[in-house]
């Protein structure tokens, strides 16, 4: 880390299921953009090792992100050890450009997630931008298991179709079977969603690497583009490893 970084303090855990939090640290306030990520480090063996964490939070309040342990990882293992009160470091800088600042005009918003992907768009919702700027928002989150559907009863009271996809068990109420990819093919997710994936929209593509590259090449199927910043398209992507 950077001589920028400071240390904080683990203000809270909320265990969504073994191996998945939402971290909220006690930090002073710092102006990001929602979708930004903001690194986190602990000292391991004499060394500082850091990583990149998406905020789930909205701007002004307090900092909260979306995590997942890591078998083996670097960092995790030592972050979820982590008490409420013990001490980590933070980079206040936000970095990123995975921002509704970046997204041309569109009728319909997909924001499409595996896993803590949903993070970026948690902070997105959360600061209203999203709702207040597009006609529909469509919440579609891929996950293993019906318990790492986080967030869930937060965003469905939004004013939002919110799609959860779960793909190594059968699906609890209100939700969909497989993955998302495969939805999409079948028409199952504009059916969930009530509304198409077309030219009419924009999509942001977050989470899984492979996710990401087959989901892309199923829009471009459709003749949709790569959004690029000096050439406006229909889907926006950030990969998270």
């Amino acid at each position: 880390m950077t001589s920028t970084s400071v240390p904080v303090a683990v203000a809270s855990w909320r265990e969504w299921a073994p191996g998945l939090r939402t971290l909220t640290l006690a930090a002073e306030p710092f102006d990001f953009t929602p979708g930004q990520f903001v690194n986190l480090a602990l000292d391991v063996e004499g060394e500082r090792v850091s990583r990149s964490y998406s905020l789930s939070s909205a701007p002004g309040a307090p900092l909260e992100t979306f995590v997942v342990e890591v078998a083996g990882g670097a960092l995790t293992p030592g972050l979820f050890a982590l008490a409420e009160g013990d001490s980590l470091w933070l980079d206040p800088r936000p970095q990123g450009h995975f921002t509704l600042e970046r997204v041309p005009e569109a009728e319909v918003l997909w924001l499409i997630a595996t896993g803590t992907g949903l993070g970026p768009y948690v902070s997105m919702l959360r600061a209203g931008e999203a709702l207040e700027r597009f006609a529909k928002v469509v919440v579609v989150h891929g996950v293993r298991e019906a318990s790492h559907l986080a967030y869930r009863d937060e965003l469905a009271a939004l004013d939002l179709s919110w799609i959860g996809l779960v793909s190594r068990e059968d699906p609890p109420a209100g939700a969909l079977g497989g993955r998302i990819t495969a939805a999409l093919q079948s028409g199952a997710l504009e059916e969930a969603a009530g509304v198409a994936l077309d030219e009419r929209a924009h999509a942001l593509l977050c989470g899984n690497p492979g996710m990401i590259r087959d989901l892309r090449a199923l829009l471009e199927e459709r003749g949709l583009r790569r959004n690029r910043p000096r050439k406006p398209g229909h889907f926006t992507s950030e990969k998270y490893w």
